[in-house]
């Protein structure tokens, strides 16, 4: 192999590895951490609806200040975005209620079921 042509290969390699790393960055997973902030984020984000726990209702931005205190109070026994919604954002620790999330119709669903959802719709290939 002659000088240039190890260079000619060289470069082609490096071309190839251009277009290779963006894709495997792109369908890189996100950590549990990640999801779990997206999931609160996606609660903040919630601005016609409300959060109701044992009965009071909040709005998105105090739900995701509780969600979080919730999760670093509990963080030992929450390692994966699931445990975050079974351990800090289904129901009520004292009361055993779950927590509601209210939209502006007035129809409310559990936040458990919720953020289900919502963290499945994070998983699925493409997100």
């Amino acid at each position: 192999m002659t000088h240039r042509s190890f260079i000619l290969a060289a470069l082609g390699f490096l071309l190839f590895l251009t277009a290779v790393i963006p894709l495997h960055a792109e369908t890189k997973a996100l950590t549990e951490k990640a999801k779990i902030e997206a999931l609160i984020a996606h609660v903040e984000a919630l601005k016609d609806a409300s959060f109701v726990r044992n009965g009071s209702a909040a709005n998105s931005q105090a739900a995701g200040k509780f969600l979080r205190g919730k999760w670093q109070a509990n963080d030992k026994d929450i390692k994966t975005a699931a445990d975050f919604i079974a351990k800090a954002a289904s129901v009520s620790s004292t009361t055993g209620k779950p927590y509601l999330i209210r939209f502006k119709d007035g129809s409310a669903t559990p936040c458990g079921d919720y953020l289900t959802t919502q963290l499945k719709k994070l998983e699925s290939p493409g997100n």
